[in-house]
């Protein structure tokens, strides 16, 4: 791995190499994945190493079970992290993230709901060093809120809530009902990944084949006797552009290559949409039965991720932002490629 980093650092060394982004980012990108990865190897060695000296001088007699206690604990929960980056391998996993929080039916109940779930992730991302900037926000009439949307920036953002996009199910003692009656509200979370508009086109002399023809269009006699005509051919995508309208053959390729460089910009760009949209096709009424996860408040207190089937007592807790476990169970179970929606049964919470 040092090998390969030092290998990376020899080409950044190049002053040739940053005149050309498009060569330069995976470059870069590249050397912050292996440096991330060599800080964890070391992170990892100083851990286990610190273990091994307090089972060191535990042998010897030393009172050390609390702090070999702290260590092993911490040691898990590095590794718990280590898990989690090698599950985000997805090709959208590293962006930002788009959250949007929608009431169901049920008017002020569901608002009131919407606006925890909106607290909960806004909670998890401070709580994670992400950062999070309101796009959209409705009140309720009432309480609560009408929608939002919000953007989680930071490294893998999206990777991390993608598995959060559905509905959400609430169960509690009203405090909006008088009678202190038990209502059950929904919710739907959407999340998308924030694509970046910035594209730079990179086209390779070797992916474009070039013919020249004669014009038979108007221009002159020059214009029609030789072959200034310029047709190029983008073979990965068979994008064909075709320019004869100046008398030059240089003149014509230089159009013809900005013609291509602006169907390969949209070309990008439909590909984005493309993911968007599968993205979008994952979404679920907000209705009983279609729900990925509940909250429990009464009769009894307790989250339950309906899919990966994770529970967690402490609800409050998961209410403030502690939403890890879910995120590493959908993470899991989207390796072993089990992603389908297990309906809940009405006691199943």
């Amino acid at each position: 791995m040092r090998a390969q980093l030092a290998g990376l650092e020899g080409q950044l060394s190049d002053p040739a190499l940053w005149a050309n982004p498009a060569a330069s980012q995976p470059i870069m990108r590249e050397r912050r994945r292996l440096e991330a990865l060599l800080a964890d190897a070391v992170e990892l060695d100083r851990r286990t190493g610190d273990i091994d000296a307090y089972f060191d001088l535990a042998r010897e007699g030393e009172l050390v079970e609390g702090e070999l206690d702290r260590e092993i604990a911490g040691l898990s929960s590095f590794s718990d992290q280590l898990e989690e980056r090698t599950l985000l391998s997805g090709e959208t996993d590293a962006l930002n993230a788009i959250v949007t929080v929608h009431p169901g039916a049920g008017g002020t109940e569901s608002q009131d709901w919407a606006e925890m779930l909106m607290r909960m992730y806004l909670r998890w991302a401070e709580k994670s060093g992400f950062k999070a900037d309101m796009n959209d926000f409705q009140d309720g009439e009432e309480a609560g809120i009408k929608s939002a949307t919000f953007t989680v920036t930071g490294e893998y953002a999206f990777g991390l809530l993608s598995g959060e996009t559905g509905v959400h199910r609430l169960v509690r003692i009203s405090p909006f009902d008088q009678a202190k009656r038990r209502h059950t509200s929904f919710a739907s979370v959407y999340v998308s990944p924030e694509i970046d508009d910035s594209i730079v086109i990179d086209v390779k002399p070797d992916e474009i084949r070039t013919d020249t023809y004669r014009s038979g269009g108007k221009g002159g006699q020059h214009v029609n006797t030789t072959d200034s005509a310029v047709r190029i051919t983008h073979i990965p995508t068979g994008i064909v552009v075709q320019c004869q309208n100046e008398r030059s053959q240089h003149k014509n390729r230089e159009k013809a290559m900005k013609m291509l460089r602006s169907r390969l910009y949209e070309f990008e760009l439909e590909k984005k949409r493309e993911t968007t949209r599968q993205v979008e096709d994952a979404k679920l009424d907000i209705k009983f039965g279609s729900q990925i996860r509940s909250y429990v408040l009464q009769p009894y207190r307790i989250a339950k991720d309906h899919r990966t089937k994770v529970e967690v007592g402490d609800v409050d807790a998961v209410l403030d932002g502690g939403i890890e476990p879910f995120l590493r169970g959908y993470l899991r179970m989207r390796r072993n490629g089990t992603t389908a929606l297990a309906v809940p049964d009405e006691m199943d919470v």
